[in-house]
């Protein structure tokens, strides 16, 4: 063993230096040093069991790497239209891969095989487990091929097992291994929950690559994808596609919990659950390339969890397996990341009232039923009754799209996104000829519609502004277009861009909203630009026949984007990702933002009102000749 391996110790990698691999159960990270620093067992919201990024002395790690000192360098790829990942090791003496990935057979392995490409190369194995969130005693035992693990939690006992095709040893509470490797000396590591099995070999290896790069491949090609960005769009869908549960149909916001939304601060979420927004235009965007089975799931999960009798019951988020309880908790033993506490697990906003989440429903199945179909009958039972219910409470306060921990007003975008659910209700049952009462969703569909263009527009600042009354502006208003409440060249919706791009726009990058004064969201600090957001405003742009611009910044956002094209939730002043990694709604505004601009450039644009300008002052010429 290299005298350096034993003591080991982990860095706290960077947001944004990570790829992620997962079996649509649980996704893992890693760091481009090889180091898995972030892993929920068996499941994305079950505890930890590997979270140096979140502390790297407490948190538990799983590295398999080629240690070189400093002359080492690290480059990470996927394997084309694959999740599987790749890391390379290049150095003087050789280069060496480790190849990354978990098959989709439910097993809910992780294999890391690793060779030399070139020279003869030491790979070294260190693995310290620290399940239950760092708080589990763990017991390790060396058995045939490997180390067995075993802790106790909830009066259950649990064990995972390591096996190797190289002599692994226990030193403390690590696993470690090192191996000197040729060209053709392929060496795995290979971590499997369960009991100890003893047909872990090359060839399971080998046969298990072959199996998971088909699946993702044929997954792949059953899509349609853009002309322009195709490989950016195909990793977007990628990673969406792994933040879906197999097994229950739901789809979480993202992989992590509590990486920080401004550094040092207490804005540190736990996202690994099933928010119903963020789902729904996940959704939205996989149907705009083609795939549609994942709305089928998705609705057979709210079938059985969230649309109730009663639509006041539905909740804004759930478990990934349907529970309804997420209580926030704060892990005061682990120190976070780059020190930013609390560190939280669960999410107190489950508790919030928030009516935008059924326009986000709505708008996914209409898009689902003009491709599939009509909707079953039970489940159109049920979407009536919620329509019913919106039509009757839809002016009520609530929270606003961002979960605001501050005082509930009637926010635009949940106005909007109630018109939204009306309007998709009204189209659908026309579409499908589905029983409802459609004058009274009409009528208040037109009256919400009436309530934005008076009670949201402000004259003094000439926009739609974040809640009634209020002077302060909010990103969410760039849906106005995008989800079809107003013409793209209207004379107001042109007035609020420009505010937007004076008020909340710098370069490409777009804030949600000035946590000041009146548009205080109840929490201390200014959060980063929010990378949803700069993808909403490309879109608009475009739909406002800004093409030009709109592609211009497009591409300065893929500057942003990590060295596998990967996105958090935000960006800090200076680029770093920040928030949780990889984020759905980010990946999902990127491919409506891609799949729009590039019917603009492809001639695909059938809107009669396409007018394109090169850029947003054009504007004020175009509209003092019409």
């Amino acid at each position: 063993m290299a005298p350096s391996q034993a003591g080991f110790r982990p860095t706290q990698h960077p947001i944004a230096n990570h790829g992620v691999i997962g079996d649509m159960r649980t996704l893992a990270l890693v760091a481009q040093d090889g180091t898995i620093d972030f892993f929920c067992h068996p499941n994305i919201d079950s505890p930890t069991l590997f979270a140096s990024l979140l502390d790297a002395e407490k948190g538990g790690f799983f590295r398999l790497a080629v240690d070189d000192g400093a002359t080492m360098k690290h480059r990470q790829i996927y394997l084309p239209d694959t999740n599987i990942l790749i890391t390379r090791f290049l150095g003087e003496d050789g280069i060496g891969e480790v190849e990354d990935f978990m098959p989709l057979d439910g097993s809910g392995r992780i294999i890391r095989s690793a060779r030399a490409i070139r020279g003869r190369l030491t790979f070294n194995v260190a693995l310290r487990p620290r399940p239950r969130y760092a708080l589990a005693h763990v017991q390790l035992r060396e058995v045939r091929g490997g180390v067995s693990i075993h802790w106790s939690e909830g009066g259950e006992s649990h064990s995972l097992h390591v096996h190797s095709n190289i002599p692994l040893r226990i030193e403390g509470d690590m696993i470690l291994g090192e191996a000197t490797v040729g060209e053709d000396e392929p060496l795995h590591v290979v971590l499997c929950p369960g009991r100890h099995e003893t047909h872990i070999d090359e060839d399971y290896v080998r046969a298990s690559f072959k199996e998971t790069r088909a699946f993702w491949h044929r997954w792949v090609a059953s899509g349609q994808y853009p002309t322009y960005w195709r490989e950016l769009v195909v990793r977007s869908a990628l990673t969406l596609k792994l933040l879906t549960s197999a097994k229950y149909g739901s789809i979480a916001a993202a992989a992590t919990f509590s990486l920080p939304e401004a550094m040092g601060g207490e804005r540190n979420w736990d996202y690994r659950f099933c928010w119903i927004r963020d789902a729904a235009f996940t959704l939205y965007s996989l149907s705009r390339l083609g795939y549609h089975d994942e709305t089928g799931a998705f609705v057979t999960f709210l079938m059985q969890h969230a649309i109730e009798h009663d639509a006041d019951r539905m909740q804004i988020m759930y478990g990934m397996d349907g529970r309804k309880e997420l209580t926030e908790t704060e892990l005061d033993h682990l120190s976070g990341f780059g020190d930013s506490k609390p560190v939280r697990i669960g999410n107190a906003a489950y508790t919030q009232v928030q009516m935008d989440i059924y326009g986000e429903l709505m708008d996914a199945l209409y898009i689902s039923a003009k491709a599939r179909g009509k909707p079953p009958y039970a489940v159109w039972d049920r979407l009536e009754r919620l329509l019913d219910w919106l039509a009757e409470n839809w002016r009520q306060p609530d929270m606003g799209i961002w979960e605001s921990r501050g005082e509930p007003r009637e926010y635009l975008s949940s106005r909007l996104m109630c018109w939204v659910a009306l309007d998709r209700g009204l189209r659908l049952a026309a579409r499908e000829s589905l029983s409802g009462d459609v004058n009274r969703w009409r009528a208040e569909r037109n009256a919400i519609q009436k309530s934005l263009l008076t009670e949201f527009w402000n004259e003094e600042i000439g926009a739609f502004t974040q809640f009634k009354g209020a002077r302060g502006l909010d990103a969410v208003v760039l849906l106005m277009p995008l989800v079809r409440f107003i013409n793209p060249h209207d004379p107001k919706w042109i007035s609020t861009l420009k505010v937007v791009r004076r008020e909340l726009v710098h370069d490409c990058l777009v804030q949600r909203y000035k946590n000041l004064g009146e548009n205080s969201d109840g929490l201390s600090g200014q959060e980063g630009a929010f990378t949803t957001c700069s993808f909403w405003y490309v879109e608009a742009l475009a739909r406002s026949g800004f093409v030009s611009e709109a592609r211009f910044m497009f591409e300065k956002l893929h500057a942003y984007a990590n060295h596998l094209g990967l996105y958090s939730e935000e960006l800090s002043a200076t680029g770093d990702h920040l928030g949780n990694f990889p984020q759905a709604l980010t990946h999902l505004s990127l491919i409506s933002a891609a799949v729009w601009l590039d019917r603009s450039l492809t001639g695909r644009r059938t809107d009669p009102d396409n007018v394109q300008f090169q850029n947003i002052e054009d504007i004020d010429d175009y509209f003092s000749r019409t």
